[in-house]
């Protein structure tokens, strides 16, 4: 009876001390004044910022500052776990860092590890701020996970620590505030004006490869460097018509480089989802080929953990605070595979969204919970795997691979004189056609076809800076970087002290092949003959191509005199040392870091030159050695001394610069703005409605127009991709935002720009704004069209040439003045850009950019890509004293494509 007594008075004092702690952190309502998921309600930053800290109240969680963002807020990651847990942060931290990174680890240890750690779970929300369900679903998320005492949720606690991460902090405050600040709630809209990003919007889920923003650095440290978590779920929306969400597991292509754990775990932890779902009587889960959504790019939140052995899980699911009807899609009424039970149509509620969301991510929870051990040792065996991989010689199956098993097979039969036959079979019932064994040797295991065991980027390449930059989103990554304390040579070749080494033999060795090789997507067709299916994002990517990184590739084992750089240490481009000089200096435009330096002088009222062959001269003064010293330490600028002044000199002045940009935000002007101010030029934005009232000469020297800008001839939008959102009256904005309203007109802002060239500005167009030379009749026209049946010129259809965002060499006039510092061949990126026929006799025209192959494609997916042979990507106009220059690839894509930034910058001084 003592004992029983005792055990009644312990367990009073237990539940008395859990209903303390509970107390002290107020519910969603008593803190936001409603429930998580009410119509017509959503919170903001500012809110949500104080609610995590009143969470951070309680012994099961901890909170973390992860960093500012791009606009200055504090971005907070909560850990909960069990208060046990809590206390033992580090040590659990540090066996996920052990078994993800599976250095000097046996089988054994791991296994012993895995049992003795806990399973570590990222779910984040809001990275696409329109996308509120996200940020609702982890408040509430986190309140259910931090007051719940049920038999689930406590054994969840116990086996999990979950980081619970917002993404976008800036982007709450602005859509919340925005649409909270109408009293009518039926005026209530998404309708933002501006970026939810500062720079990039919708893009912020496309810079976790390269991280340029601060918010991506942030996730990616926590990710990549710091916890290292087995699982990472990414919530967003919208879920495809007719449905409630898309879920894993996703549609093919899965990336080659990837372990196939990485797929068949994925497809574990989305049963694990569906079917929470399916007996909690919530349908409308589709997946696999029920959505776009697949497994191949690397770059986005969700996908970029795929290449670290991370369990990457995306939802796109419907709902907002406006209530909103499911639609009927007849065919998404039939159960099959992608959609086992279907949603009726009806009226759907924000609420429904929370409940569906916080039930997803018990789902996933509870599979960690029960799996914790199984998902601790797998990301250790997957990269072991990959060591073990780098260690050896090691063919990855590439398309273009087993295409050539096929041609030599073909080949042979030819030669002996077979001919082909299909049997007369309409059907193989299971049985394959094949080809003998002999081919899977002499072709797929060619020695020149190994994949590499590491990369060598010589510290004596032209633009090292830049190669600096591409390691340190490598170390952002959480990739082994080594580094050359003393001269050595490889294979014959002579390396510089200070060159950095990537091996393959690496945890992360998915992601290291992904940055350097390029990526062979496969013909992907609806049908045969059919037309293409659209990869999700881009097809081809490879960033050391992008950067124009200078590297060399390894076969073989190698070693020298490197040094292991700690995980997560950022490098600095070699301070350069400034020689006196009497006369002067020169910067090489080869170098973007040059760009830099032009522009800190011309600041400071020194005078800038420019050679014929594009390289800058700054004389030699006090003033001008005090901010090329400063350059050439901050930003390893090389300042060449020169013993006599060059002849044949142009003095530059910067340039009055507007981009333009329009309501809700452009992204593309956003990353060019980002750009510009990395390289310290100065800018505005211009609208529509400014370029419509005229007068431009006497505000501006350039105008750059990116992607989305100039419509069709033929139509009255371009194709401007991503995110575009509903454009208000201007009776329904503030008055601030009235001017950003608008878009380019063929009738009225043609004639604008056209006066502004002919007066002697200069206009700067990228991708389809190169509509620009159609609209003002120079004699250029598409190259990619052929006559039909009734001999009228029609674009080449998608099952002749479909090209997506990937990688094509071009050629260069490296005479041309505006295409100094560039070489005469590099890869653009190329994402069914436009290009050109220049016409016969064209007088003032001259071509910059152009192919010259029949097989530009150096990484991604050209169908067709012989009809690029002898067509021009880029070329410049005279109209009027002005200058047009029409660049038709991306040239400053999402603040990767590195090689060809100059393109942009050489124009912009006057």
């Amino acid at each position: 009876m003592m004992r029983k007594s005792k055990f009644i008075g312990l367990l009073f004092l237990w539940s008395v001390s859990v209903t303390t702690a509970i107390a002290q952190v107020p519910t969603p309502k008593e803190h936001f004044g409603f429930n998580i998921g009410d119509d017509y309600k959503l919170a903001n930053y500012t809110q949500t910022e104080a609610y995590f800290k009143k969470l951070a109240a309680s012994d099961r969680t901890k909170l973390v500052d992860i960093g500012l963002t791009e606009e200055g807020r504090h971005q907070y990651m909560l850990i909960i776990s069990s208060p046990e847990n809590i206390k033992k942060l580090d040590q659990y931290k540090n066996i996920s860092q052990q078994l993800a990174r599976a250095e000097g680890i046996s089988e054994t240890q791991a296994h012993s590890l895995s049992e003795t750690g806990k399973a570590v779970v990222w779910i984040d929300g809001g990275l696409h701020a329109t996308e509120v369900v996200g940020t609702h679903q982890l408040i509430e998320t986190m309140w259910q996970l931090v007051s719940r005492n049920d038999a689930e949720t406590m054994r969840i606690l116990d086996n999990v620590i979950i980081l619970c991460a917002h993404a976008n902090p800036d982007g709450q405050e602005l859509v919340s505030d925005w649409y909270m600040r109408d009293t009518d709630t039926a005026k209530r809209n998404m309708s933002i004006p501006r970026l939810y990003e500062k720079y990039v919007g919708h893009d912020n889920n496309r810079d976790f490869y390269m991280m340029n923003m601060k918010e991506s650095q942030n996730i990616s440290n926590q990710l990549f460097v710091e916890w290292l978590p087995q699982i990472m779920y990414n919530h967003h929306q919208r879920g495809p018509a007719g449905s409630v969400l898309a879920g894993p597991p996703y549609r093919d292509p899965f990336n080659y480089v990837y372990d196939p754990l990485i797929v068949t775990s994925i497809d574990a932890v989305g049963a694990a989802m569906n079917n929470r779902l399916n007996v909690e009587g919530k349908p409308g889960y589709t997946q696999r080929a029920g959505s776009q959504f697949s497994t191949w790019w690397n770059g986005g939140l969700r996908t970029t953990p795929y290449f670290h052995n991370m369990v990457g899980l995306l939802t796109e699911i419907i709902g907002g605070p406006t209530p909103e009807n499911v639609p009927l899609v007849p065919d998404r009424l039939i159960p099959n595979g992608a959609t086992p039970n279907p949603v009726v149509p009806q009226k759907w509620h924000f609420r429904q969204s929370i409940d569906y969301s916080v039930s997803l991510n018990y789902a996933v929870l509870d599979y960690a919970a029960r799996y914790k051990s199984t998902l601790l040792y797998n990301i250790y065996q997957m990269g072991a795997n990959a060591i073990a991989r780098g260690n050896k010689d090691n063919w990855t199956f590439y398309p273009k691979y087993i295409d050539s098993i096929k041609a030599a097979n073909k080949l042979s039969k030819k030669a002996e004189g077979n001919a082909e036959s299909d049997g007369g079979a309409d059907f193989s019932f299971g049985k394959e056609d094949t080809i003998p064994a002999k081919f899977y040797s002499t072709v797929l295991q060619a020695p020149g076809l190994r994949d590499a065991r590491g990369y060598i980027i010589p510290a004596n390449q032209a633009d090292f800076p830049t190669a600096v930059r591409f390691i340190n989103a490598l170390i952002r990554s959480g990739i082994s970087v080594q580094k050359a304390t003393a001269d050595f040579t490889i294979n014959g070749i002579q390396y510089p002290a200070g060159s950095y080494i990537v091996k393959t033999a690496q945890a992360f060795r998915p992601h290291v092949i992904d940055m350097f090789e390029p990526q062979d997507h496969p013909n992907d067709f609806q049908y045969e003959g059919g037309p293409p299916i659209r990869p999700y994002d881009a097809a081809g990517w490879t960033l050391a191509f992008q950067m124009g990184v200078k590297f060399d590739r390894v076969l073989e084992g190698f070693d020298g005199p490197f040094e292991k750089l700690p995980y997560g240490q950022l490098q600095q481009a070699p301070v350069q040392t400034l020689a006196v000089s009497k006369t002067g200096y020169l910067l090489s435009p080869s170098a973007n870091n040059s760009f830099i330096a032009v522009n800190d002088l011309l600041k400071a009222g020194i005078k800038v030159s420019k050679t014929n062959s594009g390289q800058f001269f700054i004389p030699a003064t006090t003033k001008s050695q005090t901010v090329l010293l400063k350059v050439s330490t901050d930003y390893g600028v090389v300042a060449m001394p020169v013993q006599s002044k060059p002849s044949d000199l142009k003095a530059l002045a910067p340039m009055r610069i507007a981009i333009w940009n329009n309501y809700g935000g452009s992204i593309p002007a956003g990353w060019i703005s980002w750009l510009m101010e990395q390289y310290h030029f100065s800018y505005e934005f211009i609208y529509s409605s400014a370029i419509d009232a005229g007068n431009l000469r006497k505000k501006y020297d350039m105008i750059i127009f990116p992607g989305g800008a100039i419509p069709d001839t033929a139509r009255k939008r371009p194709r401007a991709g991503g995110y575009e959102p509903k454009i208000p009256k201007a009776s329904e904005l503030p008055v601030e935002y009235r001017s950003w309203l608008g878009k380019i007109t063929a009738d009225t802002s043609i004639p604008q720009l056209k006066k502004f060239l002919e007066e002697g500005g200069q206009i700067v167009t990228i991708g389809t704004s190169t509509n620009l030379a159609y609209h003002l009749g120079l004699p250029v026209s598409n190259a990619l069209v052929e006559k039909n049946n009734k001999n009228e010129l029609k674009p080449l259809s998608g099952n002749k040439y479909y090209i997506p965002g990937s990688l094509l060499t071009a050629d260069f006039d490296t005479t041309a003045i505006e295409n100094a510092g560039m070489p005469s061949r590099n890869d653009v990126y190329f994402d069914r850009s436009p290009v050109f026929k220049i016409n016969d006799n064209a007088v003032g025209i001259k071509k910059l950019i152009w192919f010259s192959t029949d097989r530009p494609l150096h990484s991604g997916w050209a169908w067709g890509q012989q009809y690029l042979k002898g067509v021009v990507a880029a070329f410049t106009a005279n109209v009027g004293t002005g200058k047009l220059l029409a660049f038709g690839p991306e040239i400053t894509f999402r603040g990767q494509s590195h090689s060809t930034f100059r393109l942009l910058f050489n124009q912009l001084y006057k």
